[in-house]
């Protein structure tokens, strides 16, 4: 099908499921339209790859492609937020190129008056008349070494974004930050190792590969951390862009299966990290060092402290205001350009970071509570396959103070976990999957995730009935020319016969013994090494 033929048929389909607000099986599609049931299934799986949305079964075990009300298109954005993000971009940059041409100069220019107004006194103070003797003076042109690191640091690429400095110290020797990058660093913060598409789906498909093919939705939310709703949200894009198929169980569990993705000469894929050995690193409010950090307090420091001192130390010494001469007030220009402007721009200059303090801090409150989730993750994974047991919310609290508490040390930043927040990062997972609930005598709560067991129960058994990591496929086979009653039916056959014998998932009980943070820049040096080969 050619791709203009492809977005008419989306775009048809697309107005089906707006009729049928946003939930509809292949059947209604294909009804609705007159279309193909084949046809209709490839539209909704491309679908899926395009906008939000997921799948969900019926009572009867049909599959039902549920999309968001708005049917919102996947990396859209909203009018006013692409406004404020543009208008905060021209504001920075030019934020910036005022740094460069206003900090630097004004610290040329104040030290140079700062030497001349002390020339000046001692000349004063020793008869001199004003007259300099001596060839000294201030030697400060665009030749000097610093001035040149300043404008650009050896080996460095114009454009290029600066991590902060432990990404720094992972650069190749030659390779030189400039300083003026540390100085917007200081007011804007570090620029952000953003994760791109392409990283984050080299990360899902790998965890796809090492589990043959087969994935199910709490295998992805141990391995990504992300809350369910979005799992499934990304399972369903998945879905869409790498061809692959969806089964459902009798006991209503969707299965994702990808075939496609294990065509390959490799036999097999390590498995990546959970997400308990993925935690979030405390977000830097520069990311430079202490000792950059003072070098540009100092230097505005100076420019401050230089220009709110002028009208008393370099007008005076400098013949700018002189009472003698009957010249008490400084002219406007000499107020404006050595005062006003350089006492106001070093002003915001402290100003922006002192109130970035608040949002980097309301920031590593969230990745806090994102870093207890992971954890608690680990706890409930692991009781909940190796054993079958609830978790309470005495276990959860200690389980998670082990390892979030008191020695979090340098490497996180983070703060000791508080009393309670375990317990309530428990309830909401209980809510996510839902949990069954007891309370003992004691008033403790238990909490039971069958869910979870039921889901990787159905992951393993579609796994061993389909042996897609030599591309082999069992008795049963994954037929697009299905419509959706046969499809039902045969998958309905399919886990009728595979989960007949209790599936062994002592394989999949993930280890908990430590948690650790993750490489902020592994994706980065992973794609730098792609691009150097």
């Amino acid at each position: 099908m050619t791709s203009l033929a492809a977005a008419e048929r989306n775009a048809d389909i697309l107005s089906s499921l707006r009729r049928l607000k946003g939930r509809a099986t292949v059947g209604d599609v294909a009804s609705e339209l007159g279309m193909a049931a084949a046809e209709a299934k490839a539209g909704l799986r491309s679908l899926l790859e395009s906008h939000h949305g997921h799948l969900e079964v019926t009572d009867s075990g049909q599959l039902v492609y549920s999309f968001d009300k708005g049917f919102i298109a996947r990396g859209s954005e909203p009018v006013l937020a692409k406004f404020k993000r543009a208008a905060t971009r021209f504001l920075t940059a030019a934020f910036k190129a005022a740094i460069v041409i206003v900090l630097v100069g004004y610290f040329l220019v104040f030290v140079a008056l700062v030497i001349a107004a002390l020339l000046a006194r001692r000349d004063n103070s020793s008869g001199y008349g004003g007259r300099r003797h001596g060839g000294g003076g201030l030697h400060l042109g665009l030749g000097d070494f610093w001035l040149w690191y300043w404008i650009w640091g050896s080996g460095w690429r114009r454009g290029r974004p600066y991590y902060g400095a432990d990404w720094e110290r992972t650069l190749p020797r030659s390779v030189k930050v400039p300083f003026y990058k540390k100085v917007f660093a200081f007011v804007f913060g570090p620029d952000l190792p953003t994760p791109s598409k392409r990283q984050r789906d080299r990360d899902a498909l790998r965890l796809i590969r090492s589990r043959n093919g087969v994935v199910s939705a709490a295998e992805f939310v141990e391995h990504s951390g992300l809350p369910l709703a979005d799992a499934e949200d990304e399972l369903a894009r998945l879905l869409g862009a790498q061809d692959g198929e969806a089964a459902v169980s009798p006991d209503g569990e969707v299965v994702y299966v990808f075939p496609e993705v294990m065509a390959s000469v490799r036999r097999h894929s390590k498995t990546p990290a959970p997400a308990w050995l993925q935690l979030e690193k405390k977000k830097p409010l520069t990311g430079n060092t202490a000792g950059a950090n003072a070098l540009v307090v100092g230097m505005n420091g100076f420019v401050l402290a230089a220009a709110a001192s002028a009208q008393s130390f370099i007008f005076p010494a400098l013949g700018i205001v002189n009472p003698e001469l009957g010249i008490i007030e400084p002219p406007l220009a000499a107020m404006i350009g050595l005062v006003w402007v350089p006492v106001g721009f070093s002003a915001l200059f402290f100003a922006l970071p002192a109130l970035r303090m608040f949002s980097v801090a309301l920031e590593n409150r969230r990745r806090e509570s994102r870093n207890v989730r992971r954890v608690l993750l680990g706890l409930v994974f692991s009781e909940t396959l190796a054993r079958s047991a609830p978790v309470s919310t005495e276990d959860a609290e200690r389980y998670v103070t082990a390892r979030l508490g008191s020695k979090t040390g340098d490497k996180s930043g983070a703060r000791p976990v508080g009393g309670g927040v375990a317990t309530s990062a428990l309830r909401k997972l209980a809510g996510e999957w839902n949990a069954d609930v007891t309370v003992d005598e004691s008033g403790m709560e238990h909490y039971h995730f069958p869910a979870i067991r039921r889901a990787y129960a159905a992951g393993a058994a579609v796994r061993s009935n389909l042996d897609l990591g030599r591309r082999k496929l069992g008795e049963i086979v994954f037929d697009t020319a299905d419509d959706s009653v046969t499809e039902a039916e045969r998958d309905a056959r399919l886990f009728d016969r595979s989960l007949s014998g209790r599936p062994d998932l002592s394989s999949y009980v993930p280890r908990t013994d430590h948690v650790d943070y993750r490489d902020d820049f592994a994706g980065l040096r992973f794609d730098q090494e792609l691009s150097r080969a």
